[in-house]
Parts: structure tokens; C-alpha cells; sequence
């Protein structure tokens, strides 16, 4: 088994890049033993480019049973 952690990154408005180190993000978690994933842009605006206002990085660890 295994738990997952999903961790919200937000973008800024005018810039469009990320609030925080999103590679420190990942490295801070593989010390507390989480693998990173997948990175998830669930919010995307359409206004004939792309926009979004955040993204998710996911992680996973065996589950201690």
C-alpha cells in the first residue's frame, strides 16, 4: 500500500511562475521519504492561450502499516 500527498504550487498573476521553488519542494519531500510523481495543472483558463493559477505536485510512500 501506499499514501499519496498532493502539494498546491500557485502561480503568480502577472508572471505566470511558480510562488515557490517547486524543485526544492521535491527535494525537501525525497528526504522525508516521498517520491515525486506527477506534476497536475488542474486549473486551466482558456482564453485562446493556456493560462493556469496553479499546479499540484504529487507524491507517494509505502504506507506504514
Amino acid at each position: 500500500m501506499y499514501e499519496y500527498k498532493f502539494v498546491k504550487i500557485e502561480l503568480k498573476k502577472l508572471s505566470g511562475k511558480p510562488k515557490e521553488d517547486y524543485q526544492e519542494v521535491i527535494k525537501n519531500h525525497a528526504k522525508e521519504g516521498w517520491r515525486f510523481i506527477q506534476i497536475f495543472s488542474p486549473d486551466f483558463i482558456t482564453s485562446g492561450v493556456a493560462v493556469g493559477s496553479n499546479f499540484e505536485l504529487i507524491f507517494e510512500r509505502p504506507k506504514n502499516e
